[in-house]
């Protein structure tokens, strides 16, 4: 079973983190959510809290088959500061792992280097931090294990083109039949 870490940090966009969540785990995948402030609550930028499964610390990353950064303000921000997700993500890229950031998030790739040479998306006004990349406009760009996406409203393509990625093409087309994704 394929394992994802998906990132969460006060301030960060509900829809984008919870839809990867709630996608995921609906495709047979463990979809961990990892609090990167020191605790398991964590409030999103509209106030709405959740409870993490983990805290960043207590993670084991050489179990997970990849990472998502969620967007939203402050919580992009949060995530950019955190030493340990910049190294997780160096690291899971170099090692040919999933690393995928919506909305915002896409810049702490940029920053760290990630998308050099590469086709990437983001929420609009964010294209000048991806740094080295070709920005697209498309709703999600897959450049090899990095995949990016635009915002809130491209959370679902965003999760499906994960689920392709990790499941197969055919395990994300059954699923977004099942939620009557584009029918």
């Amino acid at each position: 079973m394929k394992k994802i870490g998906i990132f969460l940090a006060d301030g960060f966009e509900e829809i984008e983190g919870l839809t990867v969540v709630d996608i995921l785990r609906r495709a047979g995948m463990e979809a961990m959510m990892i609090s990167i402030m020191g605790r398991k609550e964590i409030c999103g930028s509209h106030k709405i809290c959740v409870q993490a499964d983990a805290i960043y610390e207590d993670v084991d990353f050489t179990e997970l088959d990849g990472v998502v950064l969620p967007g939203g303000m402050p919580g992009t921000l949060n995530l950019g500061a955190h030493v340990g997700v910049n190294e997780t993500i160096k690291s899971f890229a170099a090692e040919g792992k999933l690393v995928a950031a919506v909305c915002a998030a896409p810049s702490v790739l940029g920053h760290a280097g990630l998308l050099q040479g590469k086709k990437a998306a983001c929420y609009p006004g964010f294209e000048d931090k991806l740094t080295g990349a070709e920005v697209i406009y498309d709703e999600v760009a897959q450049a090899g294990n990095i995949i990016t996406s635009r915002g809130m409203g491209t959370a679902i393509a965003f999760a499906l083109r994960i689920t392709a990625y990790l499941a197969g093409e055919d395990k994300a087309q059954e699923l977004a039949e099942k939620i009557i994704y584009r029918q």
